[in-house]
């Protein structure tokens, strides 16, 4: 099975949101929440995962990364609104 990449999007506590790629969204999400994922998120714990999209490299979700991280909050939001919902899968399996 071939694995796959995540850019995903967080919902943190003082209102700002943080973006990074995984293979895995949910334990991704654990390390970001426990403080052992970015140097932001230490200071900014996530509260949510507000969208994530699947890629099927590293390269590809990198690039894509890129390109959210220009975005002004508005359309960060609105790119996650446009993500598949965000379910129990992604969050509990990963990225199988």
């Amino acid at each position: 099975m071939t694995q796959c990449w995540w850019l995903y999007l967080l919902g943190c506590r003082d209102g700002r949101t943080y973006t990074g790629i995984t293979t895995d969204v949910a334990a991704r999400f654990a390390a970001h929440s426990s403080g052992e994922g970015a140097k932001f998120t230490r200071s900014n714990p996530p509260v949510r995962v507000l969208g994530a999209q699947a890629f099927a490299s590293k390269s590809e979700a990198l690039k894509a990364e890129a390109a959210l991280k220009k975005l002004d909050r508005t359309e960060k939001l609105a790119w996650a609104r446009k993500c598949a919902p965000i379910s129990d899968g992604i969050l509990h399996r990963g990225a199988t």
